[in-house]
């Protein structure tokens, strides 16, 4: 006797449900059961275990937080090329012609961002 083909997802909606109604439950009982005493020392903020030194509102130059996400930009962008550099042979001259046009995206961008000063540290 064959199963009908519908029975994976069957199975797939009982263990997404189990795992969801487990989450529900688990969060409930800790929230519940969890001591939440509160106390200066629980209060205070935790650096690394060192007693923290001035406000913790530090604000740090928009640059390093736009450099961040250029390197992160860039870091993804070379899991494509390698990925497009795994499967070479396999494509014809549409394929390194699309891959030049990404780098060329990816270098416009980066002269965009360059003239912008975003490279600058100071």
């Amino acid at each position: 006797m064959s199963s009908p083909a519908n029975v994976g997802y069957l199975y797939a909606g009982i263990l997404f449900a189990a795992g969801f109604i487990f989450v529900i439950v688990a969060t409930t009982l800790a929230g519940f059961l969890a001591p939440n005493k509160k106390t200066p020392e629980k209060l205070q903020t935790y650096e690394s275990g060192e007693t923290p030194i001035g406000s913790a509102w530090v604000q740090y130059p928009l640059g390093f937080y736009i450099f961040a996400l250029l390197f992160v930009a860039f870091d993804v962008d070379i899991v494509f090329i390698v990925a497009w550099a795994v499967i070479f042979k396999k494509l014809s001259i549409f394929g390194f012609v699309e891959i030049l046009f990404f780098i060329l995206v990816l270098a416009l961008g980066l002269v965009y961002a360059w003239r912008k000063g975003v490279t600058r540290w100071i």
